[in-house]
């Protein structure tokens, strides 16, 4: 990884990585595409992008998903000139259960996936375990969330300094209000949590991502990705392939756990 540094295209290729696309994420505009691919889908994905990021950063991945079946829906977070990620976690998750629920009033669906890049794994977390996504989520995939945060929010400290806004840099310090709620309170054992990281990430450090779970908080796991920068765990197909398996695995579950609820005449969820 250090090799490409010495050479302008390695440089930029570093730097994409690591933040994304200046064209494809910073510059290009951040008009959600809505399709109403719900009918006819079984399975849905929610997808939340990071810190001073667009919801263009998931363009491969909803490629993807979509071509696999899924249904996918991504949110416009808003921010910093309307378009980057950058208020607080509180007033997003807020916004983003009121966002989940009218989806499904209006599509009549019982629960989604939530897949979260950088601090939108924070977001997914937060909604599941203070903001009523229990009730929805079917999984929670996160890549490259700092779960216990990251001495690179200082980073983002500095900018809210710089532009005068507020911001959720603090939330993602380490040993930060949020951070120790999150990892005090426990997470739905029944609600498969999986952290997909890479050593190779220089805005999220490995140790920040490993997931460390309680025996009452169930099915966790903890999935490493060699080589790969903080940005492209959007669009890495190594990165997909984890995603995939985990959200089949996740369905097969809780197909299963309805059809036992129905065999005893049970109430399925």
């Amino acid at each position: 990884m250090l090799d490409r540094l010495f050479t302008p295209w390695g440089a930029y290729q570093e730097l994409r990585d690591q933040l994304g696309s200046i064209r494809g994420v910073y510059l290009a505009g951040n008009k959600i595409t809505r399709r109403d691919d719900f009918k006819g889908r079984e399975e849905i994905v929610l997808l939340l992008h990071g810190f001073f990021q667009t919801r263009n950063i998931w363009e491969v991945m909803e490629d993807r998903l979509r071509f696999d079946g899924y249904a996918v829906v991504s949110f416009n977070l808003g921010g910093w000139l309307y378009r980057f990620n950058t208020h607080p976690i509180d007033k997003l998750t807020e916004r983003i259960a009121e966002k989940v629920e009218h989806l499904a009033v209006r599509h009549g669906f019982e629960r989604l996936h939530i897949v979260g890049h950088s601090k939108g794994g924070l977001l997914a977390r937060r909604y599941v375990q203070h903001f009523g996504g229990d009730r929805r989520a079917k999984s929670v995939i996160t890549l490259g969330t700092p779960h216990h945060g990251t001495p690179t929010a200082l980073a983002g400290v500095a900018l809210s300094g710089l532009l005068r806004a507020e911001t959720s840099a603090k939330e993602m310090l380490p040993r930060s209000p949020l951070m120790e709620r999150l990892n005090t309170d426990h997470f739905p054992a029944d609600i498969p949590l999986v952290s997909i990281y890479s050593r190779a990430d220089l805005v999220c450090p490995y140790w920040c991502s490993i997931l460390r779970p309680r025996p009452e908080e169930g099915d966790m796991e903890n999935i490493e990705v060699p080589g790969v920068g903080h940005s492209a765990m959007t669009w890495d197909t190594r990165v997909y392939h984890h995603v995939r398996r985990a959200l089949g695995e996740a369905s097969a579950a809780w197909r299963a756990r309805d059809e036992a609820a129905l065999a005893t005449g049970g109430v399925c969820r």
